[in-house]
């Protein structure tokens, strides 16, 4: 197994060499500018370039919570982490330099923690055919996560990219998920002749871990760490990271992707993951469509003493469609087999959502509602465990702004 893991790695970490694959108005990755110029600070021959950006969230949650799992000795109740929150309060900036270096750092003070730095990165083109980026960014995994953080369809992301996987054992750190998010690491990247490739290496311990901690694996004698790549292919041209914007109304692109990535842990009570992904994501005028499709396999340390691995998969469909210049409706069926492919039964999770855009104002409206089910089980016991921690219902309301 770990053979043909290393191969399928290799094959997604093919070194081309290109020039850079971001668009200069989403390469933040928080806010796009989509168009406009924004408030920003440059020299007068444009080699310096110095742009503050803000997003602020704020969410008005309900979630209800079917029995298993909850204690009426002890007055738990259905409803549960429901409220207001405030998902994201980002501030930042980004620029350029020397015609040649890209650079980004934001602070998310909704976090707290490591995940306080949100994210910070500087990003070196050699020439127009090889990039270099260094510091703390999104791994190359999903084009959901991908996505500019105040541009995604819906309030929510797919619930199979981030809850946990049930395992029947036990470990020393919280259950692996599909997606990997946020990590310290360097990557190239770059574009040739409409295929762009992101290959990096990261300390894999997420967003909330700013040290570094890691070491050797003695199973695999390699470092303890994320190894991940991803390719596009883009027919039409750079792919706009967004998956809905009223001043993106004429886009003709397409975008088809393959990701592969591989956390190796160190001799702990845990475990090695191998993830592999398929995307697609089109825009056509008004309308926005994207399916994707992962699958994580888990294996066990050997101090661990168990043999056998696991073997997950999950995936989603979900499109936009502006019904008016500024109201967007949003659809998703969202699928996930949470307790390995060993057991039988798949959660199926549709949502359906809205967005209004306001007016010169940058303020976006979202609200969103999303049913988890579970078909195909093999007993009541595994129907019950299989959304534990999970809302039956699920609504949320969000306005955001962004400068």
């Amino acid at each position: 197994m770990r053979k043909q893991i290393i191969l399928m790695i290799l094959a997604v970490l093919v070194p081309f060499t290109a020039m850079a694959q971001y668009e200069e108005d989403t390469d933040n990755g928080v806010v796009s500018l989509a168009g406009r110029e924004g408030f920003s600070i440059a020299t007068k021959k444009g080699d310096f370039v110095f742009k503050p950006y803000l997003l602020m969230q704020a969410a008005g949650k309900f979630n209800y919570y079917d029995d298993q799992g909850l204690d009426k000795a002890y007055n738990q109740d259905n409803v549960a982490n429901s409220g207001f929150s405030i998902p994201y309060a980002v501030l930042g900036f980004t620029g350029k330099a020397f015609n040649k270096l890209s650079f980004n750092l934001s602070i998310n003070a909704a976090a707290s923690g490591g995940a306080l730095l949100q994210q910070v990165w500087f990003d070196y083109a050699f020439n127009e055919k090889f990039a270099i980026r260094a510091g703390k960014f999104k791994t190359p995994f999903t084009h959901a996560y991908l996505t500019t953080l105040g541009e995604t369809l819906m309030p929510v992301l797919p619930t199979s990219l981030t809850a946990p996987v049930i395992l029947p054992h036990s470990l020393n750190a919280v259950n692996p998920n599909f997606g990997t998010g946020f990590d310290l690491g360097i990557e190239i990247h770059g574009l040739l002749n409409k295929v762009g490739y992101e290959v990096g290496i990261f300390n894999g311990t997420g967003a909330s871990v700013n040290t570094a901690g890691k070491t050797f694996s003695d199973d695999w004698h390699i470092p303890s760490m994320l190894y991940s790549g991803r390719l596009t292919y883009m027919p039409k041209g750079v792919m706009p990271a967004t998956q809905g914007n009223p001043r993106r109304l004429n886009e003709d692109k397409i975008l088809f992707g393959a990701s592969a990535s591989l956390n190796v842990e160190s001799e702990s009570e845990s475990t090695n993951d191998f993830r592999a992904g398929l995307e697609f994501a089109m825009l056509k005028g008004r309308l926005y469509l994207a399916a994707e499709a992962y699958y994580m396999h888990v294996g066990f340390t050997k101090r661990m003493k168990i043999d056998n691995g696991f073997n997950y998969w999950g995936g989603y469909v979900q499109a936009g469609y502006f019904v008016a210049p500024r109201v967007q409706a949003a659809l998703r069926y969202d699928l996930m087999d949470r307790n390995g492919t060993d057991a039988k039964g798949l959660l199926n999770m549709p949502a359906v959502g809205i967005n209004y855009f306001f007016p010169n104002s940058n303020v976006k409206l979202q609200a969103m509602y999303q049913y988890i089910g579970r078909t195909g089980h093999a007993t009541q016991l595994d129907r019950d465990i299989d959304d534990l921690g999970l809302a039956t219902h699920s609504a949320t309301i969000m306005l955001q702004y962004s400068f």
